[in-house]
């Protein structure tokens, strides 16, 4: 993989995988449908867009986002994709019950599904399919129980305890399975440029990504984000709701500061 890409898979892990603990079932009974948009950077340039839509119904939620991506690097590079998942609202938090994610770029696509029951993976589909290669660690049946998509570990965030930023969280996406840690960092003010309608502060979290298997040990995206201690997520609530959404995320590059910013959000009954 070359260097931009490393970039890009890292801007992007940031934004599937941002903590989220669901909101209670007693707060989620009513409908309610979410529009939010972010805006991909690196180094001050901006690579592109990515929209997720979400619907709250009594205890179930459904999501969906889709993405496109460019940059000018001496060549064009361009992606896209969608992502979607499904699941319900409990009260220790998400669970899923399916995930979809496709993809394009570099000529290449590829299309993963999995199935969930109780929390466990009961069945993973990609297409084209790959062999499994012998460098990469084994993914263990007991590694893939009581865990959680990316795309419903990214969005929906109640505060537990004193701070919203204080779990760990257990991730499968198709292929990896790893966890990823919060710690609170601090509080700042919300930027006068942020959307309307938000919190006007926000809790700052430490983020660290910790690869468990499904990956070559080698990968220099996973080294990377491994080994880096500089990721932070902001995470801000939702007026009269107990919803926390992420305002921005970002994480530091060989081209510059990689960053996600909310740009608009739309909170509407449905």
């Amino acid at each position: 993989m070359n260097k931009f890409g490393v970039a890009l898979t890292g801007i992007l892990f940031l934004l599937a995988g941002l903590p989220g603990d669901a909101a209670s079932v007693e707060a989620s009974r009513a409908q309610v449908k979410i529009v939010a948009t972010y805006d991909v950077t690196l180094a001050s340039f901006s690579l592109g867009e990515f929209q997720l839509k979400a619907r709250l119904k009594g205890p179930s939620y459904r999501m969906q986002g889709e993405g496109r991506f460019s940059l000018f690097l001496g060549r064009v590079y361009k992606s896209s994709g969608t992502v979607a998942s499904t699941g319900r609202l409990k009260k220790l938090g998400p669970e899923s019950v399916s995930f979809v994610v496709s993809y394009e770029g570099g000529g290449k696509e590829e299309e993963r599904r999995i199935s969930f029951k109780s929390g466990d993976v009961t069945d993973v589909t990609i297409v084209p399919p790959k062999k499994r290669g012998r460098r990469r660690v084994p993914v263990t049946q007991e590694q893939l129980e009581d865990v959680i998509d990316p795309l419903s570990a990214a969005f929906l965030h109640t505060q537990a305890g004193d701070s919203v930023c204080n779990h760990t969280l257990p991730i499968f996406d198709g292929r990896l399975r790893y966890d990823i840690a919060f710690a609170p960092k601090r509080i700042e003010a919300l930027p006068g440029d942020a959307p309307r309608g938000l919190s006007r502060s926000v809790e700052v979290c430490a983020v660290k990504f910790v690869p468990v298997s499904g990956h070559k040990p080698d990968n220099p995206v996973i080294k990377y984000l491994s080994g880096t201690d500089r990721m932070e997520a902001w995470l801000v609530r939702l007026p009269k709701t107990d919803l926390y959404v992420p305002y921005w995320v970002g994480l530091p590059t060989i081209f510059g500061s990689a960053a996600v910013t909310l740009t608009r959000i739309e909170v509407n009954p449905k």
